[in-house]
């Protein structure tokens, strides 16, 4: 499981969870409390639209929600930062030294494939407290969703060879190449190269060289001779000045008279890597060395994968960074945290294609011959022919120990729920959109909620 989000930076300071929110959150919760607006409220988290370019999303995020609502406070720290800004009172700020969040959380399993409209995860309880916790949910369960989502195109796209995560250095922030780390993980990568990561979650770690450790030595050779005395299962970094030759040079060394360097691949980081791969793999063959494989790097993305992999090029295992840790192509989420319930009273939105639909929700996932063949959305207790997707995994602020799931029994469950998706949808080219539809309870819900704000609306 991830740490509870109390990291310390030493040069700015202890990070203090409960200022991570926007300001109108707290503004909010002020008037809130100041009209005495306490009833249990309804939020949902859902994704309005999916990025043109993804059939599915891949749902991510959880854990590190859940442990935030398990911790949140406001300390002195967090309050005597607060009683110097002039919108908040001294009253309500001493109020914040009992804030705690008291309510329940619904949400679908880290792993699961979810579409447009669906929520990934619902909070009920007092209104305040549901809050002003949506900037923490949605900065979380977003970009972790969309890593999850474009990381499981690569491990498609790879036909079962192995993936690995190179994207740290190119990642937005310390904290997004962590939770980048993760989040591939759960959908099949095989190691990082991100220490931390590994130490924080348990990931295995992989890396080899740079180009900078060849060029500091005197000649290629000597790089490399330096480097595999140091360690076993040596994997070495061929194309630093002229690939082909750096491939021979890793064969002498692997069987030259002074053999006894456990080489265990050669790495291709740049170039025509179709072709340069090939070439590799005739060297390496010729030389009796048919167990040694194959790594690329440099610009990979599941498009790259797919072309290398369906030209039949002999690479043994993919490493990716920028354009995965990134979701170069689809880089945001139409992401939104939404009330849709206050008081028992069901309430929704009207603006121009942003209509919310009202109260709890729940999604029902239809299998045929064991394939997804359609999804409805629901109200919550409509009775609905499929598997239900959302949980119970937080009640009155604590989590249920029974949603409590291992890195890798999440990283099997995404494996099985990808499988059971239809194969057309497991394609990397857009294809017809899956099946979602509404409840016949919902759609009547939604009408008169609907009824119900557009004469709030027009009230004086």
């Amino acid at each position: 499981m991830s740490e509870p989000p109390h990291d310390s930076d030493d040069a700015f300071g202890a990070f203090e969870p409960a200022l991570f929110t926007d300001l109108y959150q707290l503004t909010m919760l002020q008037s809130y409390e100041a009209e005495g607006m306490a009833a249990r409220a309804v939020f949902s988290l859902f994704v309005r639209t999916l990025p043109a370019e993804r059939n599915y999303l891949i749902a991510a995020g959880l854990e590190d929600a859940l442990a935030y609502l398990e911790v949140l406070r406001f300390g002195p720290t967090a309050r005597g930062y607060l009683r110097m800004m002039p919108q908040f009172s001294n009253e309500f700020v001493d109020a914040l030294a009992d804030f705690r969040f008291t309510g329940d959380v619904y949400a679908v399993p880290e792993g699961t494939p979810v579409f447009a409209g669906e929520p990934l995860l619902e909070i009920e309880a007092p209104i305040g407290e549901a809050q002003v916790v949506e900037t923490y949910l949605l900065n979380q369960v977003t970009f972790q969703t969309l890593i999850a989502s474009k990381g499981a195109r690569s491990v498609l796209a790879a036909r079962g060879k192995p993936v690995i995560d190179f994207g740290t250095r190119r990642a937005h922030g310390t904290d997004a190449a962590l939770k980048a780390a993760r989040a591939l993980h759960i959908v099949g990568f095989n190691a990082t190269s991100n220490v931390e990561a590994g130490r924080r979650y348990g990931l295995a770690m992989t890396g080899t060289m740079a180009h900078s450790y060849v060029q500091a030595h005197a000649s290629e050779r000597e790089a490399f001779a330096a480097f595999a005395a140091q360690y076993r299962g040596t994997v070495l970094l061929v194309d630093t000045y002229d690939t082909e030759q750096g491939v021979r040079r890793a064969v002498a060394l692997a069987t030259g008279p002074d053999a006894g360097v456990d080489l265990s691949a050669v790495r291709l980081d740049s170039g025509d890597l179709d072709a340069l791969s090939r070439r590799a793999r005739a060297i390496l063959d010729e030389a009796g060395l048919p167990d040694v494989g194959i790594v690329v790097s440099g610009g990979l993305d599941e498009h790259a994968i797919a072309a290398l992999e369906h030209a039949g090029a002999p690479i043994s295992a993919y490493a990716v960074g920028t354009r995965v840790s990134t979701s170069a192509d689809a880089p945001t989420l139409d992401s939104v945290y939404k009330l849709t319930a206050y008081a028992g009273v069901g309430r929704v939105k009207l603006s121009p294609n942003k209509l919310t639909m009202p109260g709890r929700k729940q999604v029902f996932r239809r299998f045929v011959d064991g394939v997804a063949d359609r999804d409805v959305i629901a109200r919550e207790g409509e009775a609905i022919d499929g598997e239900p997707l959302l949980r119970s995994v937080m009640r009155d602020g604590r989590r249920l120990p029974d949603e409590t799931r291992s890195l890798a029994a999440i990283r099997e469950y995404a494996s099985d729920q990808l499988r059971r998706l239809p194969p057309a949808l497991r394609s990397i080219e857009r294809v017809e959109p899956y099946a979602v539809t509404v409840g016949a309870g919902l759609v009547a819900d939604s009408a008169e909620a609907e009824e119900a704000a557009s004469r709030a609306g027009l009230a004086d």
